[in-house]
């Protein structure tokens, strides 16, 4: 069994792709749909041994992937790390900037070394990932870029700096699809809400007993899964978008769209997740409700 993608199984063939935080997570799915799709896979992230294990995942399946270890905070390691892919494995089309990260506090008590960490990981590497990739070789040939942020359209209260970071992020995708426009490169972003993702497993556990209740204030009445956001990212990179740029994408079932203490919702179960990824890791605090 593999990728179960709605896409046409050439979409990405021939193509190179980079994913950045592709050791885990939404990153990982991504990975595995776009190698099944046709493209070269390029995995960067901090810790080989996650990558290593992924790689070795969509070889399994069939498809094609290598990976970089590169810390994307750091500008001298992201200029050397594209320039080895570019070296590798000439024009690089798409970039998925999905590297990121940040841990649940209220503003008063977070530190500057906290708040900078968050900003440096979800927004300052994800520029330089652009930066880098638009210099030295999209800007020769064109693109797409997808970047991927958050549901933080009424504040980020308990994760301001994500927030923040996101924020900027978006208004950086808005920026860069016309400064790059000239150049036939695309920038769009995917703002996924509450994904079961594997990264939910990294909480504490005073904030993993409120993840369990967020599905309550989805108007579909579930969580997404991470197919549901890779599909979104697919799309944008695929010849289908290539009139759109400068979007964002709400991946959140709605969420993000009214105020339950407004008009409450009611529990359903009419919406069904889309089930393409045949590798899913569903997160430990889930397992009880899927039977696993």
């Amino acid at each position: 069994m593999g990728y179960r993608s709605v896409f046409r199984p050439d979409t990405f063939q021939d193509k190179t792709i980079i994913v950045t935080g592709g050791g885990s997570g939404i990153g990982r799915c991504t990975a595995h749909e776009i190698a099944s799709l046709g493209a070269h896979v390029v995995l960067i992230g901090r810790k080989a041994e996650k990558l290593e294990r992924v790689q070795a995942e969509i070889i399994e399946d069939g498809g094609s992937c290598d990976y970089h270890s590169c810390d994307i905070r750091d500008e001298d390691a992201v200029r050397a790390v594209v320039k080895i892919i570019v070296d590798i494995h000439g024009d690089i089309h798409g970039l998925v900037n999905n590297a990121g990260g940040q841990f649940p506090a209220p503003l008063l008590a977070i530190s500057k070394k906290g708040w900078d960490a968050v900003i440096a990981t979800n927004l300052t590497g994800g520029f330089l990932m652009a930066r880098e990739v638009f210099n030295q070789s999209m800007s020769n040939h064109g693109g797409s870029i997808v970047n991927i942020v958050a549901d933080m359209w009424n504040g980020m209260p308990g994760m301001g700096h994500s927030g923040a970071a996101r924020a900027g992020m978006v208004n950086f995708t808005q920026t860069a699809s016309y400064e790059w426009g000239g150049a036939g490169v695309r920038v769009n972003a995917v703002a996924p809400g509450w994904i079961t993702s594997s990264g939910m497993d990294t909480y504490p556990d005073s904030f993993k007993s409120v993840i369990k209740t967020l599905r309550a204030a989805v108007p579909l009445g579930r969580m997404g899964n991470e197919a549901e956001v890779s599909s979104a990212i697919c799309y944008l990179l695929s010849d289908a978008a290539n009139f759109i740029s400068g979007t964002t994408i709400r991946i959140d079932g709605a969420a993000s769209q009214g105020n339950v203490a407004i008009m409450p919702l009611q529990a359903h179960n009419k919406s069904k997740p889309f089930d393409g990824f045949h590798r899913e890791v569903v997160p430990d605090l889930f397992k009880t409700e899927t039977g696993e």
